[in-house]
């Protein structure tokens, strides 16, 4: 049986899972008393936080995905309740539907670990043994194949794509840092005969990714280095950096430490790539991205980020021309910038 090509353009998938956020968003809005609040008047996230008792940054990322669905809307930095949520959403409605949506939370176990984010600000306690591991540069036992192995295929579609990005037919040598699989080098080599590049990785890690190197045949031009990219001095030598989807794992001062550290090892002249989905300058959207931005606060430190936030990372580092687009792989953009 023959089977066509692999397409770069992976949405509806993308849709498919990160629905899954969707209805326990709601149903922690209107437990928490989101809804209710932002009935009675427009607040600012600091505001709403304080009277919710509930973590700023953590209600942040949750109003994000209520701005995207349509409960809530943004205007001049403050939040309120949309037509939607004030006739079937507020308490005090004779048509209030919420009691059907908690009649189904029996099916919504994620409900229970949004809350928690709500209340502490971190990742659910579930999580968090695994991404103390990962910060010190380490895996859980086990850990690395099967996670190796989901961020390969769930990374495909925006490979294909950012492989095929003009501007990689000057790159001579690429480190991929926090690499994971190595599926973006190894289209990239796959498309661009001239490029070498590195993918820095936690030893685990690299174990999976030399052998994802090997079946994609491009062992010549494509290696892996262990290193813990937070402790380690990136290796020089390289005309270009990759941090896909990277910085959406980490809050704001380590983003900054990242992209200092991309500095030092470029040459001059040569040039950061950050690929990540983009998160709206308003924070209120896109709805795939405000949906995968909540699921990095259940599982990580970060959150997805806008270009305004992107760019005073990069300039803060001391990179110049910062440019974007979207590279036509999904809901990925890649964001540029240069070392002068």
């Amino acid at each position: 049986m023959t089977t066509l090509p692999p397409s770069s353009d992976d949405r509806e998938l993308w849709d498919l899972w990160l629905s899954i956020f969707h209805l326990p968003v709601v149903t922690c809005a209107d437990e928490i008393g989101t809804f209710a609040a932002l009935s009675d008047r427009p607040l600012t996230t600091d505001e709403l936080a304080a009277e919710l008792r509930v973590n700023p940054r953590a209600l942040q990322i949750h109003l994000g995905l209520l701005a995207a669905l349509g409960f809530v809307e943004r205007r001049e930095l403050r939040w309120s309740a949309t037509a939607l949520t004030r006739t079937w959403l507020q308490p005090k409605a004779d048509s209030y539907y919420a009691p059907a949506l908690r009649g189904l939370l029996q099916w919504v176990p994620m409900h229970a670990e949004l809350l928690e984010t709500l209340r502490t600000g971190a990742a659910p306690k579930g999580h968090q043994p695994a991404l103390a591991e990962w910060e010190r540069g380490e895996s859980l036992p086990g850990i690395a194949p099967t996670f190796t192995g989901y961020m390969n295929a769930n990374s495909l579609g925006a490979a294909l794509a950012l492989a095929r990005q003009p501007m990689l037919g000057s790159v001579r040598a690429l480190l991929d840092v926090g690499g994971g699989s190595g599926i973006f080098p190894i289209e990239m080599a796959k498309v661009w005969p001239n490029l070498r590049a590195t993918v820095l990785e936690i030893p685990p890690v690299c174990v999976e990714a030399n052998q994802y190197i090997a079946a994609g045949g491009v062992s010549d031009r494509v290696r892996t280095q262990a290193m813990n990219m937070f402790t380690g001095d990136w290796p020089k030598g390289h005309d270009a950096v990759l941090l896909s989807n990277v910085l959406h794992d980490w809050p704001e001062e380590t983003c900054e430490l990242l992209a200092t550290k991309a500095f030092k090892a470029l040459e001059t002249g040569g040039r950061i790539l950050v690929h990540e989905m983009l998160m709206d300058d308003d924070g209120c959207g896109p709805l795939p991205v405000a949906a995968f931005s909540l699921m990095m606060l259940l599982i990580t430190k970060g959150r997805q980020f806008s270009l305004p936030d992107i760019r005073t990372f990069l300039e803060r580092a001391g990179f110049q021309r910062i440019e974007s687009w979207r590279t036509g792989g999904g809901y990925y953009s890649v964001v540029t910038g240069y070392k002068p």
